[in-house]
C-alpha cells in the first residue's frame, strides 16, 4: 500500500499520469486483498455468505479474468480467452496462494500495459465485452471494478475473522 503516501496525480500531466495512477491503485487493492486473504484458512476461501453470492475464491478468479479481459486484451491487444461463468461457478480446488499469485501476475502485466500508454492512446475506441469504450474508460472501469470487489473480499474476511481486526491504516487508529 503506497508506503503511507496518498495516491495522487503524478508528474506527466493529467492525461499522461492517469495510466500510472491506475496501475498504482490496482497494486493498492492487490495489497489489501493479499492482507485480507492471508487471514483465511482452509474452506473459508470458498465459503459463500448466502446462496447466489460469491466466495473470496470466486472473486479472486473473477478479478484476474476481468483485468485480463479489460486491460490486457482490451487495452493492450493481447489474446485472452475468458470463462466468466466458470469464475463464478468454481467452488474449490485452487488454494489462496495460487489464486493470489495469478492475480499478482495479472496486475503486474496490467502495469506493463499501462506504462506503455501515452495520453493520446487513451482516446482510442475499443469493443470490450459488448461495450464500446475508449481506453480511458476501459482502464477506469477496471480500476473501479477491482475496488468494488476488494471491498467485498474485505467484508467477507471481516465477517469470518471478526476475532482479529483487519487494519489497513494503523496510523489513523483512534481518530
Amino acid at each position: 500500500m503506497s508506503d503511507g503516501v496518498p495516491i495522487t496525480a503524478l508528474s506527466r500531466g493529467s492525461a499522461g499520469a492517469f495510466p500510472e495512477l491506475a496501475a498504482r491503485y490496482l497494486e493498492e487493492y492487490l495489497d489489501k486483498i493479499r492482507l485480507a486473504v492471508g487471514r483465511l484458512d482452509g474452506d473459508a476461501l470458498w465459503w459463500r455468505p448466502a446462496p447466489g453470492t460469491n466466495s473470496v475464491g470466486n472473486l479472486l478468479l473473477h478479478l484476474a479474468g476481468n483485468l485480463s479481459l479489460w486491460i490486457l486484451a482490451g487495452v493492450g491487444g493481447r489474446e485472452y480467452e475468458r470463462d466468466r461463468a466458470g469464475e463464478f461457478a468454481a467452488s474449490g480446488g485452487e488454494e489462496a496462494e495460487e489464486l493470489l499469485r495469478r492475480l499478482r501476475r495479472v496486475v503486474g502485466e496490467c502495469r506493463t500495459v499501462l506504462e506503455g500508454l501515452a495520453g493520446e492512446d487513451l482516446t482510442a475506441e475499443l469493443d470490450i465485452q459488448s461495450y464500446r469504450v475508449d481506453r480511458l474508460g476501459a482502464v477506469f472501469h477496471a480500476v473501479e471494478h477491482m475496488s468494488y470487489h476488494t471491498g467485498q473480499i474485505v467484508w467477507i474476511v471481516k465477517q469470518l475473522r471478526s476475532d482479529e481486526p483487519l487494519e489497513f491504516y494503523p496510523r489513523h487508529a483512534g481518530e
